[in-house]
């Protein structure tokens, strides 16, 4: 049986203390791999080095609901990977905390009262410990499987918290802590050992550490008070989000109704479904996250001309405002100093660097199946983006990644040429001045509790583009120019604020239900009606056809609404839906849309989620390598009756989805949109087998200059 892994304390918000690099305390690793027949346990136990460990192992039980203690947990069956302190780093954090006066004195003997005691050896214990299952495919976490720089680990750790890795510039080891861009070492964090790690054991592995790991519990809003306390980097946004009242939306956590309810066991925890006959757990949390992107305080120096370190919150929003305003930004905001108000240009302003999502820097855009990419090798192939809603005032934000071959940096609506022929390679051509984008420094991010602040580089000298991150007018033009395709999943904060989008941490293949909206409201942005069994599948075990691996999938006597993301300017618009056909299961549903989400119009006759490439009325060929003017002619017939081929973009085994008779995109709705507008989709039901499933990959928005441009025809892509 799963031991229960979650926990939920809001502990003492401590800074760790910068720990040598150099091993001190080396263990003879000569004849290491003959305790692979040892447990954890047994192994920690026969070495004095991890004596003052082992004493909070045996203290700290492994829940609140469960008076057995971690050390037990180590002792049974499992998948663990464990940082394991040594004593020297354990006595260094309790110097740390005496430094920083939270403790009397550097020991055990110095904490005022009990419950800090208890929650410091809490944060020792749980942070160091990732419990993956007991499931024969659960992850062990080597360095050898280690994410990549400034990477999150895919299974949270005994706190719940997400650990993250960052590499220095002599390949050392951290969990946690900052790259410093000049020197490219890290700043806090703990080090692994370089000699005493990947020790195996009967269940899971070791990596000694010169460092306690202790993420910080601060929030967003708190991590800007501190900033600005401590007159730290990032003081000139720190100021102006707190003056302009973002505070209290980024200090959420979690949901504490969904907290309370499912520890009362108001809600049932497993869901019935047809799904393979697997039991579908519901989430344990509702997490809220945010991820900020932040210009640098030189930026706001050099533009402003101030001293941002002295310079009062009422004085920097007035300069930054107006400046604002003399770039052209937002031209339909109101210029006042009502700093709260959503209409306030300030406040416009800062809001677009606000997603709803907590984004390690690995998943900033998801690397997956696009062409040419190996899971295993991790070599960047063809460029990725991704398509986010900004929290406030909902605009588009384009997060995007190229190639290996070319800049490989992470971009903040970055608009380049690319050769997208039907015989190119994707790979970008050019990129005008006015297009470059913004660069997202990953590994100079600050985690926190309940979100990411990552810093972005201004506009280049001689950029003819905006000076930094806008929703302005050639940002909107850029967007509708492109298709922009967004996998499902993105619709909805909560898969990734919890840990659920592509991670399989329960050892069922990840499969997620939610409750109907009457029993419980969990994702924001979707309408569940009673009768649905609405359920999330990551997909990372199976090989399904789809984009990013992952789904929506529903049975049931289904109804559930839609809330989409908005489009970037006004104008007419297919949307198109992806399915995959390959499945008996397949069934059939009414799609309606809107603006009104209780009366949403009928667009037209139902959806056979049954038809696809396979059915010979709708002419599927496969590509012609001697004639890309016939195969322009099949795609014009197939757009006829509403289909189209799926995208070159991604692979389905050896071949891409555009290659793959089964999978194909639906053009479900051509109208005129309004991005001041929000719009739903609602799918229904027309079946009275309760056993067929409907299925959702990804959604195109695509504007009519692009899906009907007689110059420049749609890419195949």
């Amino acid at each position: 049986m799963k031991m229960i892994k979650k926990y939920s304390f809001l502990l003492l918000s401590v800074v760790a203390a910068a720990f040598s690099q150099s091993c001190t305390e080396e263990i003879d690793t000569s004849d290491r791999y003959t305790y692979k027949q040892e447990t954890l346990a047994q192994y920690l136990k026969g070495h004095e080095v991890y004596s003052e460990y082992c004493k909070l192992l045996d203290l700290v039980p492994i829940s609140r609901r469960s008076d057995s203690k971690v050390m037990q947990l180590l002792s049974a069956r499992g998948h663990y990977t464990v940082f394991a302190p040594t004593n020297k780093a354990i006595q260094d954090y309790l110097d740390t905390l005496y430094s920083k006066d939270i403790i009397s004195q550097p020991s055990w003997e110095g904490f005022r009262n009990e419950k800090d005691l208890d929650s410091i050896q809490k944060i020792i214990v749980y942070n160091s410990i990732i419990d993956a299952g007991d499931a024969s495919d659960a992850t062990i976490f080597y360095t050898s499987n280690f994410p990549q720089k400034a990477g999150g680990f895919s299974v949270n750790n005994l706190n719940d918290r997400q650990l993250i890795l960052n590499i220095d510039a002599k390949s050392n080891y951290f969990i946690n802590g900052t790259v410093d861009s000049k020197t490219d070492s890290v700043i806090g964090g703990a080090a692994l050992d370089p000699q005493n790690r990947d020790i195996p054991a009967i269940n899971g592995v070791l990596h000694q550490m010169h460092g306690v790991v202790a993420p910080s519990n601060e929030t967003l809003a708190d991590k800007f008070t501190a900033i600005i306390e401590e007159k730290g980097e990032g003081i000139a946004i720190s100021k102006v989000m707190l003056l302009c009242g973002f505070g209290d939306e980024l200090r959420k956590v979690r949901d504490e109704v969904y907290e309370d309810k499912v520890l009362a066991g108001e809600l049932n925890k497993v869901l019935s479904s047809v799904n393979d006959n697997k039991p579908i757990e519901i989430p344990e949390h509702r997490r809220y996250g945010y991820t900020i992107f932040a210009e640098t305080d030189a930026f706001w120096a050099n533009q402003l001309g101030v001293d941002v370190q002295s310079i009062s919150q009422s004085e920097l929003a007035v300069k930054m405002k107006d400046w604002v305003v003399a770039q052209g930004f937002y031209p339909n905001a109101v210029n006042d100093e009502n700093w709260k108000s959503p209409n306030n240009v300030l406040n416009q302003f800062l809001s677009y660097h606000v997603i709803p999502y907590k984004l390690s820097a690995d998943k900033l855009v998801i690397h997956w199946n696009e062409k040419g990419y190996s899971r295993t090798s991790r070599v960047l192939t063809i460029p990725v983006e991704e398509f986010y809603t900004t929290i406030a005032q909902p605009r588009l934000l384009k997060i995007y990644q190229s190639a290996d071959t070319e800049d490989k940096g992470i971009y903040l609506n970055r608009f380049p040429k690319l050769n997208n022929g039907r015989k190119d390679n994707y790979h970008e051509a050019s990129c005008d001045d006015d297009k470059q984008g913004f660069r997202i420094l990953t590994t100079q991010s600050q985690e926190v509790l309940n979100g990411y602040i990552y810093p972005i580089e201004p506009a280049s000298a001689g950029q003819s583009g905006p000076a930094t991150l806008a929703y302005n007018e050639a940002t909107r033009s850029n967007l509708q120019k492109q298709r922009i395709r967004f996998d499902v999943t993105t619709i909805s904060p909560e898969i990734i604020n919890n840990n659920m989008r592509l991670v399989d941490s329960k050892g069922n293949n990840g499969y997620w239900g939610f409750h109907p909206d009457k029993t419980f409201k969990y994702l924001e942005n979707i309408q569940i009606e009673n009768g649905t069994n609405f359920c999330y599948l990551p997909g990372i075990t199976y090989a399904w056809n789809n984009y990013q691996g992952d789904e929506f999938n529903v049975t049931g006597n289904y109804e559930m609404t839609f809330k989409l993301p908005p489009v970037p300017v006004k104008g007419t618009y297919e949307i198109r839906y992806a399915v995959q056909n390959n499945s008996n299961r397949r069934g059939m549903c009414q799609v309606y849309f809107g603006t009104n989400p209780d009366a949403l119009p009928a667009m037209g006759i139902p959806l056979d989620l049954r038809i696809g490439g396979t059915d010979s009325r709708l002419g599927w060929e496969a590509d012609l390598a001697s004639d890309d003017d016939y195969n322009a002619e099949v795609d014009k017939k197939m757009r006829n009756y509403g289909f189209m081929k799926g995208p070159e973009f991604y692979t389905i085994g050896g071949g891409s989805a555009r290659a793959n008779q089964t999978t194909t995109r639906r053009i479900i709705v051509r109208q005129d949109m309004d991005p001041d507008k929000t719009y739903y989709l609602k799918f229904k039901s027309v079946l009275d087998d309760n056993t067929k499933e409907f299925y959702m990959d990804y959604l195109e928005f695509c504007a009519k200059e692009v899906y009907d441009n007689p110059q420049t025809p749609e890419d195949i892509w």
